[in-house]
């Protein structure tokens, strides 16, 4: 069965958080989720620069980001985070995006093998992610085999 939707499903919500609060949301979201991140990786300052946590059904991906890595023009406060839906073939999707009248807001950016990611403001002024995420496919294979 192929499926024809243009977007999956989500792959991965990022919040960005202010650097001095990187520790105290970890242990914010950890309290509120019930469990650790699975992932932290930290700059090449030392300091904390991505958790990631899985959870839900299908284990999707909450990524909290030092907002010192965020793009370019991106503002602090409400509507600093970007959903990110996976795609099979992000460059096509692009593609399609501009040339429906979508404007580039972060561009095709490899985040680690099977990773990529790149965003883009709607017509309406909406920010609208998407990204290639193997660990989405993992999990649709496997729930597929159960």
């Amino acid at each position: 069965m192929t499926n024809t939707t243009l977007l999956r499903g989500m792959a991965t919500l990022s919040f960005w958080v202010a650097d001095a609060d990187m520790e105290t949301a970890k242990q914010w979201y950890t309290e509120l989720l019930g469990l650790a991140p699975y992932f932290e990786q930290r700059g090449p300052d030392d300091r904390l620069a991505y958790i990631e946590f899985r959870l839900g059904d299908y284990q999707h991906e909450l990524g909290l980001i030092n907002r010192s890595y965020a793009p370019k023009g991106a503002t602090a406060g409400p509507g600093g985070a970007i959903v990110y839906w996976h795609v099979d073939d992000i460059a096509a999707t692009l593609e399609t995006l501009t040339a429906m009248g979508a404007t580039a807001y972060e561009p095709l950016t490899n985040r680690g093998p099977g990773f990529v990611t790149a965003s883009v403001v709607d017509p309406f002024g909406n920010i609208l992610g998407v990204m290639y995420n193997a660990h989405y496919l993992d999990m649709l294979n496997a729930s597929k085999k159960a």
